[in-house]
């Protein structure tokens, strides 16, 4: 029987000549710890684990088409190890982890069982209202990042260093980390603005004072240490701390003790430290600037917040989240085509802030029931030029995917493709009929070349499709 709760489906698709005895035989295994084993189909969204006897190029190309919907584990079945060869190149191709089976004994089993069941809970996790409600986006990039974070806060203590441009949304993740803080008895969320403090009551603010410790004293007082026990201490533009307030943090970190101004009393306190900073520490480090040996004891868990321009799949839904927040009295507010292509187009170099500012201005022009729409748009954010914004919004995409290694042809055909795919896909969700003669007039192009790509991408994918397992 087993000794852990069943969890839902997970896929389990075996793969190459001689593998399926041993698959079968995981199968089996993995079954009796409650998992809930299904097999996998082209299409499949979800985990699952992938069994093979090597890992050749064809299970490359299948952990590669997994990995795009759901979390792959690659069992290399009869190896004692992992051949290291192996390993790395699986993980490029969007494996999530590769085990060694050998021989299917309890290690191997538990191995297996406790990362799906880890990854079932970080699904949950970021479908939960804490994540869904406050930190917006469903772009690979930006799921990415938050299943990271949420694995390190609901799973770890390690205090987290957070790194990103003005305006991603390191408060949201640091409330986040709080809210997730798997200790219990844990206090709210205690913020610290380092671009605040000054020098004559950068002790207080931090340490707390006696009555009478200095002029205006005229009560004690808890500092952020005493406040943050037992919760999360957040260290905004943790950067900007003077180089004094450094080492006085880093023996409070260490040994969890402090005194209090004025006062000669040990005060012990234990807290969830989050940093976020929108500089380069490392940097920082070398100037003399900042303390390396802070710098390791803060960034044990480092996160880096993607700009808006690099999750621009992301924009609309922010868009929507903020407009519904806007306005409440409506039953669900959205923009017209004109302003969705407007928004995607433009730049934020304030990022998510500068987005939701911009929203807000459109809800406080418009006027009655309906559609946000191009009068709502304030005039000095209005387009005035073609083509040109468009180019400027995939700048970012196509810098990633020539860092990538992209070549040309390449990105004109993932354009294309993914072009194609998105239109015909929005227009069949519509339900009506003629949802190809849309798609069609919306691409600027003939019925037939829809219908040759069709036909072409449907027979690529029967061409790559391997025999079930």
């Amino acid at each position: 029987m087993s000794e852990d709760p069943a969890i839902g489906p997970c896929w389990f698709h075996a793969v190459g000549d001689g593998a399926h005895t041993a698959a079968d035989q995981a199968r089996e295994r993995l079954a009796a710890t409650g998992l809930h084993l299904v097999p996998w189909r082209p299409g499949a969204h979800g985990d699952g684990v992938l069994a093979c006897a090597a890992p050749d190029g064809r299970v490359h190309d299948l952990v590669h088409e997994m990995g795009r919907a759901g979390r792959v584990l690659v069992l290399c079945l009869g190896h004692e190890e992992t051949p290291p060869l192996d390993a790395w190149p699986l993980l490029r191709h969007g494996a999530a982890d590769v085990l060694p089976w050998a021989g299917g004994g309890d290690r191997a089993v538990r191995a297996v069982a406790a990362r799906l069941r880890r990854w079932r809970r970080l699904e949950e996790i970021l479908d939960s209202a804490v994540v869904r409600d406050h930190l917006v986006g469903r772009s690979a990039v930006w799921r990415s990042v938050l299943s990271d974070l949420a694995e390190t806060a609901a799973f770890t203590d390690n205090p987290v260093l957070v790194t990103g441009e003005t305006g991603t949304g390191k408060e949201l993740v640091a409330r986040l980390v709080n809210a997730l803080d798997r200790r219990s008895g844990r206090s709210s969320l205690v913020l610290v603005d380092c671009t605040t403090i000054t020098p004559t009551l950068a002790g207080s603010e931090f340490f707390g004072h006696e009555k009478g410790s200095f002029t205006g004293a005229v009560g004690a007082r808890d500092g952020a240490f005493a406040l943050a026990d037992q919760g999360t201490l957040f260290l905004d533009e943790v950067g900007e701390l003077p180089l004094e307030l450094q080492a006085e943090l880093l023996r409070v970190i260490q040994e969890g003790t402090y005194k209090r101004v004025g006062g000669n009393a040990w005060r012990t306190t234990r807290f969830r430290l989050v940093c976020a900073t929108n500089r380069d520490l490392r940097e920082h480090i070398r100037q003399g600037s900042f303390r390396g040996d802070l710098y390791y004891r803060i960034a044990v868990s480092r996160f880096h917040l993607p700009p808006l321009r690099e999750r621009p799949d992301d924009i609309l839904p922010l868009a929507e989240h903020f407009l519904r927040h806007a306005m409440p009295e409506h039953e669900r507010p959205c923009f017209d085509r004109a302003v969705q292509d407007m928004l995607v187009a433009l730049d934020y170099p304030g990022n998510v802030r500068e987005l939701r500012q911009l929203v807000y201005r459109m809800a406080a022009r418009h006027a009655g029931p309906g559609l946000v729409t191009v009068g709502d748009v304030p005039p000095d954010e209005r387009p005035d030029r073609g083509p040109e914004p468009l180019a400027r919004s995939l700048s970012g995409p196509l810098r990633a995917a020539l860092a990538r290694g992209a070549t040309l042809p390449q990105v004109k055909d993932a354009v294309r493709d993914e072009l194609i795919g998105l239109v015909l896909a929005e227009e069949a969700r519509r339900g009506r009929t003629g949802a190809l003669r849309r798609a069609a007039e919306r691409l600027g192009v003939s019925v037939r070349t829809l219908q040759m790509w069709q036909h072409d991408h449907v027979a690529a994918s029967d061409d790559a499709s391997p025999h079930a397992g």
